[in-house]
């Protein structure tokens, strides 16, 4: 479901009854629905009929027939009429409502242990499937903390936040806003609209968030002219790596209030590193570890750099973070966030996965990702799960591979897929109709959002010893072209 009131009562209710919410994003393709079914073993679930976007009707509850889920409450969607024929044993919101209305008395909230899971979120791994983690009773509290301590969120603030609950910012939303007192804006349709803009200005907001890629547009467009965004005491950046030029732009629609940027993961329930109302800001740039957390940057021999000197390298964190994960449904939690780290004070830190500087001004950047996992509008995807589709769309193509290409302005990073082809006298084949047709397979079997920026064409893929494809050196020489991806 879109995140919307009904899908937010919904949550909070499953949550409040003592059970466990199952995440799915509504643009996922009915393959990727029926995985995360499968692995979470949902029992039931909760969907539109459609969604309206853009005057057009978009199909939801055929997508979670075809993905054979188990029985399906059918929510019809805002101005639509609900006459459409569903499956034996599921049954539509209004006959839902009807049976809870034959029951009598309150409905107190179940009380749980801590270690009690309140919901299944999955974020894509290296191995093609993702990877299903469990937020527990503990999750919420800290999504609320960090909201209170660095984006100063409290009573009588209106937070609003362009996201869905198939992702970690829906739920953080959630309690970011209602466990510190604040309401919660919920806009149904497109963030990059004016309609939008006005919505920001009539609510009276406080609290943006945003993604860069939704700056961008904003900025190219410029659909919030005109809208008095005053009420802004601060922005909020997670996604994507951002861009100084769009940021200073965006500060300037609310009278130069900060963007606090903040990154994450799903697993930690919120964020490991941040901004800081209380500290001197750097666009594009974090100026603390979150409350509560310790980074550590690792040189090239896997040594952690001391916590105060400049330096590059792979992210690692102090294992004790409260309300992160400490298991996984499908995969061993140890081999996947701690196996071959090193070791401080006693503890073995944690893997995290991105590339860090720390800065002689004390600042941090982020440079990616330092696994073959990339980010594309702010969502975490493999390259394996990208290349085989792209392997199997064309029987001219050998193989390929799949890269996150940060532009030379910055921002978010673009998808360039490196062609290897049977024959080379296939080289010559029209790029720019084999970027269509990848586009055309991504989106109709992993996820509509994506989109591939260009394709290049090599002889071979650069491989270890061991023929594992370094995407890493494809990365670098790709990056150093200098030059815009072809969109």
């Amino acid at each position: 479901m879109p995140m919307n009131v009904n899908s937010v009562i919904i949550y909070l209710a499953i949550v409040l009854a003592g059970y466990a919410v199952v995440s799915i994003a509504d643009s996922f393709a009915p393959s990727e629905i029926s995985t995360r079914l499968t692995i979470s073993k949902a029992k039931a679930i909760f969907t539109q009929d459609s969604i309206i976007r853009g005057g057009k009707s978009i199909p939801l509850y055929s997508r979670v027939v075809d993905a054979q889920s188990p029985k399906a409450v059918v929510i019809p969607a805002k101005g639509s009429s609900f006459s459409m024929k569903l499956r034996d044993g599921d049954i539509s919101w209004h006959d839902f409502r009807e049976r809870v209305k034959q029951c009598k008395g309150v409905f107190p909230a179940v009380q749980m242990p801590v270690e009690a899971c309140t919901n299944i979120l999955f974020s894509s791994g290296t191995t093609g499937e993702p990877k299903a983690i469990p937020w527990t009773c503990a999750t919420p509290l800290r999504a609320a903390a960090d909201a209170w301590c660095h984006m100063d969120v409290r009573k009588g603030d209106v937070v609003a936040w362009p996201t869905n609950l198939g992702w970690m910012m829906g739920p953080w939303l959630v309690y970011a806003s209602l466990l510190n007192g604040a309401a919660m804006a919920l806009y149904n349709g497109s963030p990059v609209t004016s309609d939008f803009a006005k919505f920001i200005q009539d609510a009276r907001v406080t609290m943006l968030g945003v993604i860069p890629s939704i700056v961008r547009t904003w900025k190219i467009t410029n659909c919030t002219s005109g809208y008095d965004w005053s009420a802004i005491r601060c922005f909020g950046s997670t996604g994507e790596a951002s861009n100084v030029d769009e940021y200073l732009w965006l500060m300037g629609r609310a009278r130069y209030k900060p963007v606090i940027e903040y990154c994450g993961g799903t697993e930690i329930g919120g964020g490991f590193i941040t901004g800081s109302l209380l500290q001197p800001q750097s666009l594009a740039a974090f100026s603390t570890p979150a409350m509560g957390c310790s980074l550590f940057i690792l040189d090239n021999n896997g040594h952690p750099f001391p916590q105060d000197a400049p330096g590059m390298g792979e992210l690692a964190l102090y294992p004790v973070m409260f309300g992160s994960s400490s298991t996984l449904l499908n995969a061993n939690h140890y081999d996947v966030y701690f196996k071959g780290m090193p070791v401080w004070n006693g503890k073995v830190l944690r893997r995290h996965g991105d590339f860090f500087e720390r800065t002689s001004r004390g600042y941090y950047r982020a440079h990616g990702r330092a696994d073959d996992t990339m980010n594309l509008g702010g969502i975490k995807v493999s390259s394996v799960e990208i290349e085989r589709i792209c392997n199997s769309v064309d029987e001219n193509v050998l193989e390929t591979a799949a890269i996150g290409v940060p532009p030379p302005e910055g921002g978010p990073e673009q998808l360039v897929i490196a062609v290897v082809f049977k024959d080379s006298d296939n080289s010559s084949l029209d790029l720019n109709q084999l970027r269509i047709i990848f586009n055309s397979a991504l989106q109709k079997k992993l996820n509509p959002l994506f989109r591939v920026s260009s394709v290049v064409t090599l002889p071979s893929l650069p491989r270890t010893a061991s023929n594992k494809v370094m995407r890493r050196i494809l990365r670098q020489q790709l990056s150093q072209l200098d030059q815009k991806p072809k969109l």
